[in-house]
Formats: structure tokens, C-alpha cells, sequence
């Protein structure tokens, strides 16, 4: 198969490299120059740089030949952009988006994308299934308490790159849970430094889920 993915973070690098490795042919778009020359000395020409919400990139992409467009950004809009472009410009038979806000897939279900992969839904329903109620958390009181439980990627660009835990500007009812750094999940301390392509899972109120994702969010770019 020929696979297009569009964002080369955590999932999209594993993505590419689990595929390649099975024999498939792999292109990887990623907007940020400095993840794409780092990718390069790895994937070599399997690395494109470039927005994946742009017709013209996907076209240079060869969209038009590709079995499969995985949508795989930080950034829902973006992901959503990507999947119909591949879906109603190119009719690529097949498209997958990542979704980092699970309330989102309605809509992404109802705009005729394939397949969506929502990480905290399938964390949430890992630890339903797997932790008794009455270990470490309440899952359903997370409901009834609106809380959310967030996933955020930490670009190259985000203003958290080298600042511990305890030095993060968070809202005051946030908890950071986990990172997951390469194929490795650990238990933040107060001193973690936070690197480039970081995933962070937190628990947060739902009014202020917006305001924790700020605190992430990367900064814009000087080019």
C-alpha cells in the first residue's frame, strides 16, 4: 500500500517506522523544517515538508495514488482538513484522523471520514476495563465531577520545551498523570523536564480543558 501521513510527532514517526518496516511505501508530511531535516537522516526521502490541509502539497504528495491518508496532527481542525481533502479532492479510498478532543468524533463521523482514533477514549475505556472501581480513580465519577481527561502533544515550538513540571503555568484544578516519551509511559515528578514530541495526559475541569491546552500550545513560527 501507499500511505500518506500527515504529522510526524510521536504517532506519526511509530506510524511511518512500523509500516516501512512492513514493507510498504510511506511518505511522512510534517509542516516543522527542523522535525523534517531530523526525520530525513532516518526516513531519508519518506519525508516531506509541508502542510497536509494544502491541495497542493497533498498533490505533490502523489494524494491521487495513495490507499490510505493518515491525518495524524495535534490539531483536530487540521485533522479534519486533511482527512476530507483526501477523502473528496483525491478519492483516496480510505482515510484515518487522530482525534485529541473525544467530543469531536461525532462530527468527524458525520463528515464521511473512515476512521477515527481517539487516544483518550481508548485510554479512558483501557482503564475502565482494566482497574476496579474501587482502585486509584473513580472512572465514572470523572463524568459526574465534568471532568476531562486531555491528551496533548508537545511540538517543538511549545513554550513547556525544557521546563519541569512544578514550572508549568497550569490551571489550579489540573493534574498531569502521565508522559509518554518514545515507546516509554512514566509518572511525572515534580522536576520531569518536558522534551520536544512529549505526549502529556492530564485530568482538568471541563471549563478550563481549553485554558490547560493553551499552556501547551506552540508558539508561532519566525520563518
Amino acid at each position: 500500500m501507499y500511505v500518506i501521513i500527515v504529522g510526524a510527532g510521536n504517532v506519526g514517526y511509530y506510524l511511518a517506522k512500523t509500516l516501512l518496516n512492513a514493507g510498504h511505501e510511506v511518505l511522512l508530511i510534517e509542516r516543522d523544517k527542523r522535525r523534517c531535516d531530523l526525520l530525513r537522516d532516518e526516513f531519508g526521502e519518506a519525508v516531506m515538508r509541508g502542510r497536509g490541509d494544502e491541495i497542493r502539497i497533498m498533490r505533490e504528495a502523489g494524494a491521487d495514488r495513495a490507499d490510505i491518508v493518515v491525518a495524524c496532527t495535534g490539531d483536530d481542525e487540521d485533522n479534519l482538513i486533511i482527512s476530507q481533502i483526501a477523502k473528496w479532492y483525491f478519492n483516496v479510498p480510505r482515510t484515518v484522523a487522530r482525534i485529541n478532543d473525544p467530543r469531536n468524533e461525532g462530527i468527524f463521523q458525520q463528515l464521511g471520514i473512515d476512521a477515527t482514533v481517539s487516544s483518550t477514549n481508548i485510554i479512558y475505556h483501557l482503564i475502565e476495563q482494566e482497574i476496579e472501581t474501587s482502585e486509584i480513580i473513580p472512572l465514572a465519577a470523572l463524568e459526574r465531577g465534568n471532568i476531562e481527561i486531555v491528551d496533548v502533544e508537545i511540538s517543538n515550538r511549545s513554550p513547556v520545551v525544557g521546563r519541569q513540571v512544578d514550572d508549568l503555568p497550569l490551571p489550579s484544578d489540573a493534574l498531569i498523570v502521565c508522559i509518554i516519551r518514545g515507546e516509554n509511559a512514566m509518572l511525572p515528578r515534580a522536576d520531569t523536564v518536558l522534551e520536544p514530541n512529549d505526549s502529556v495526559i492530564a485530568l482538568v475541569s471541563a471549563h478550563n480543558e481549553r485554558l490547560l491546552r493553551k499552556v501547551f500550545a506552540e508558539e508561532a513560527s519566525s520563518e
